[in-house]
């Protein structure tokens, strides 16, 4: 076969796309705290490439459009990002940035119009930054067509392939936009899942199915090589594999050491949080608390158990933080014991163990495991005594806690939100009961096209908004099974305490 290829340009002269930050700092304490720096992923061509036969094994429950997806969708994500992290990348500039004659080009990574922002930072540009090193770049070639298990001959093509070419080949898995060489990645828009900091350090993480492999790679690659996090390379800590693994009998999820950033959360300097899920196993959790302890990052990690189901899949498609005090959350996993008053005859002989309900135990270093009863109960606990909130917590329920919705919405990422701030949160603009409860709650509710030119006529100042959430539209987005905090990877927030 013939492959079309580009030619490999003068490395040593091109300068590194990334702009240098002199602020930065990798540090994450808590998961509200002031977002001033992330790291995300537009969708790329690759997600136009997913085909019916093969979305579930690339862990898509549907085919997308990608030009809604992209235009109609993810670009008004990265515009707010912009006002809020990086303002004077976009101010003054929104007539342009929109005007279709523009072709998007403020949005493509490999394009000259590119924001190539310090504060919302594209994985693919980091990619093209270190693939102008030739000894990396052999390397990673090397290592991505082991991986896919290509022909030696196009091995040595994709290394004399330009940088920021190459990066796109190995996200998209296509040359030039059309030949298919590799299946796609379409899951590197979920930045959360390849790694996550907890406080100056960098979890990477081992996702559980094989379609995630090439993207896993290619963030370590980053992380151990970009002059971004040079100075944090001693505090990138990868989850080993257990002693003697190729032994184990079997795939089963059961026996891998597995760990995704959606089961991972950092709720406050000393503590983090670690969902047992479908994606990630025990193992992994276990690997991941003796690494945190051993190198004194938290002082507690706590273990939530919640059902092994395609429902959940990540601890963050069940609760997400709004504010100190303030959660959303799927309440169906948290049910109370009714009333023996109110019981129904069938509750006498029913089984008295919930097979949904979550199981959580807090592992304290050098003290005795700690136990909770409901989720309600350890995210009260964490806004009152890691945050010390002054105010009563509060639960906002996905659907408004009411039957069918709450269980809609949950799979339609109502629990899933990112916070910009403290209150300040976004979320997909399909989940309608569960913005009722929001609005119940006394948060305001906007839809983000408004608020994007409230903030370019100074109608309003993005660091003065409080208790808002942002309506994202979803119709395609919401395809792809993840919301807004799947599609972030924080790399230094405010501290909070």
């Amino acid at each position: 076969m013939n492959y079309q290829l580009f030619p490999l340009t003068s490395l040593l002269l091109l300068p590194f796309m990334t702009p240098n930050n002199p602020n930065f700092k990798l540090d994450v304490t808590s998961e509200i705290g002031n977002l001033r720096v992330l790291l995300v992923h537009s969708p790329d061509s690759g997600l136009g490439k997913v085909v019916p036969s093969k979305a579930q094994d690339w862990l898509f429950e549907d085919i997308v459009h990608l030009d809604t997806m992209r235009g109609g969708e993810y670009d008004h994500y990265i515009k707010l990002l912009m006002y809020f992290l990086d303002p004077a990348k976009i101010k003054g500039k929104l007539a342009e940035i929109n005007d279709p004659a523009n072709k998007r080009n403020f949005f493509k990574p490999d394009n000259a119009g590119f924001h190539n922002s310090t504060k919302v930072v594209e994985i693919q540009t980091l990619l093209s930054d270190i693939l102008q090193h030739a000894d990396i770049r052999k390397k990673l070639v090397a290592a991505v067509c082991a991986i896919e298990g290509v022909t030696y001959r196009l091995q040595l093509q994709l290394i004399d392939i330009e940088p920021v070419e190459l990066a796109k080949i190995f996200i998209s898995g296509s040359l030039n936009d059309e030949q298919m060489i590799f299946a796609p990645i379409p899951n590197m828009i979920f930045s959360r899942d390849i790694g996550i900091a907890i406080n100056n350090h960098m979890l990477l993480n081992k996702p559980a199915k094989k379609a995630r492999a090439r993207e896993t790679l290619l963030v370590r690659y980053i992380f151990f090589n970009h002059p971004l996090f040079e100075g944090y390379r001693d505090n990138i800590l990868e989850i080993p594999d257990t002693v003697q693994h190729f032994l184990r009998p079997g795939e089963e999820q059961e026996s891998k050491t597995t760990l995704e950033g959606g089961d991972v959360m950092m709720v406050a300097p000393n503590h983090l949080l670690i969902g047992w899920s479908e994606r990630t196993s025990v193992s992994g959790a276990n690997e991941a608390i003796k690494l945190l302890f051993e190198n004194d990052v938290v002082e507690k990690v706590t273990i939530v158990k919640i059902p092994h189901k395609r429902d959940y899949m990540h601890i963050d498609t069940v609760f997400t933080q709004v504010k100190r005090n303030v959660w959303v959350l799927l309440r169906s996993l948290t049910p109370g014991e009714p009333s023996q008053e109110d019981a129904e005859p069938i509750a006498w002989f029913a089984d008295k163990k919930n097979k949904d309900k979550p199981e959580i135990v807090q592992f304290r270093k050098g003290k005795k495991p700690k136990t909770f009863a409901t989720l309600e109960a350890l995210l009260d606990n964490i806004s009152q005594k890691d945050l010390q909130s002054e105010e009563a917590t509060r639960f906002i329920y996905s659907g408004n806690n009411e039957f069918p919705y709450d269980a809609r919405e949950q799979w339609t990422d109502s629990c899933n939100l990112l916070a910009l701030k403290e209150g300040v949160v976004l979320g997909y603009d399909r989940n309608d009961k569960t913005v009722e409860a929001f609005k119940q709650s006394g948060f305001s509710i906007v839809k983000v096209q408004d608020l994007l030119q409230q903030f370019e006529t100074d109608e309003l100042d993005p660091q003065s908004m409080t208790d808002t959430l942002i309506l994202m539209p979803s119709a395609e987005l919401s395809r792809a099974r993840g919301g807004f905090h799947c599609m972030s990877m924080p790399l230094q927030r405010d501290s909070l305490i």
